[in-house]
């Protein structure tokens, strides 16, 4: 039975990455919020990207469930960051009769701060299509991140 996997972690913690890895392995495509909001919007987002990225989910959602129904694996790659948005993952994809996972990607505060950097000069080289993780973004986007507890995580994925 094909199966949804949802990526937990902070920005620039290595889900896309990470999401890459896993798709190969279990033949799963990917629903990237970031990949699709960077193509049309470019690194200023615009001043609606957070109404966009709401939109997107939402669409996500239900192309998720369509894609199972075609026998693929689908992954989910752009963090849940709330307890919130992922009570509701859990409760949607539950009553669809979805199987789901959570995997968590669990990195050290000192291995973050490397990736945001590497990350902003990669961008800087154009070597990534990225978005760029300034001060203002980490602030916010830490903020926001709420870790898992421990029934939120079905996989936890520590890099060494």
């Amino acid at each position: 039975m094909p199966k949804v996997i949802m990526t937990i972690g902070r920005i620039c913690s290595g889900k896309s990455s990470y999401a890459k890895a896993m798709a190969k392995r279990i033949n799963a495509v990917i629903f990237s919020v970031d990949e699709i909001t960077l193509k049309l919007l470019g690194q200023s987002g615009s001043g609606r990207l957070d109404e966009y990225v709401k939109k997107l989910k939402e669409y996500f959602f239900q192309k998720t469930l369509q894609t199972l129904n075609n026998g693929v694996n689908v992954i989910l790659d752009w963090g849940f960051w709330t307890r919130e948005e992922r009570d509701f993952a859990r409760s949607f994809f539950k009553d669809a009769g979805a199987e789901y996972e959570f995997h968590f990607i669990n990195i050290t505060d000192d291995e973050w701060q490397r990736r945001v950097a590497k990350r902003n000069e990669d961008i800087f080289a154009g070597k990534v299509q990225d978005y760029l993780v300034d001060n203002g973004l980490a602030e916010k986007a830490d903020a926001l991140f709420e870790t898992a507890a421990a029934d939120e995580k079905d996989v936890i994925f520590t890099e060494e």
